[in-house]
């Protein structure tokens, strides 16, 4: 590895693991685990209601969706879920699935049920899974701890 991080000719893929240790292989794998899990619920979310399941059928009515509408949240649920999943549109899968959950938490809070916090969590879950994934995600938000008080 150059001096300056760079991966060079001569270093190749030993340099290719140095850069990624250098963001910690635990890290990426916790990223990814998070990520795994929040797209293993989108697309099950996503495949109830596309198949159009009695009980979601019936808990989306009770959240004030008309019928017609559910097959249209499947669609987007996958697609949020697609987006997240594939490392070029991680990002962008981030926000759109962040703008499905918050709908998701918005509609339960009108209802004042108490569910409201799982989808907080998984909006929670993606990001941090992002987060810890993805080194340019980090390098824009960093994660900085105060210093002590002297």
């Amino acid at each position: 590895m150059s001096s300056k991080g760079m991966v060079t000719e001569e270093d190749g893929s030993a340099g290719r693991r140095a850069e990624a240790d250098e963001g910690g292989r635990s890290m990426q794998w916790t990223g990814r685990v998070l990520s795994g899990l929040v797209v293993a619920f989108m697309l099950f979310d996503a495949a109830g209601k596309l198949a159009r399941e009695q009980h979601v059928v019936a808990a989306q009515a009770q959240l004030g969706f008309p019928d017609a509408q559910i097959q249209l949240l499947g669609v987007l649920a996958l697609a949020a879920a697609v987006l997240y999943a594939i490392p070029r549109t991680a990002v962008f899968g981030a926000v759109f699935l962040t703008a499905y959950l918050g709908g998701a938490t918005a509609a339960k809070v009108r209802l004042q049920e108490a569910s409201l916090w799982f989808s907080v969590a998984m909006g929670v879950l993606a990001w941090l899974g992002l987060w810890l994934r993805d080194a340019r995600l980090r390098a824009l938000v960093p994660w900085r701890r105060l210093a002590a008080r002297e």
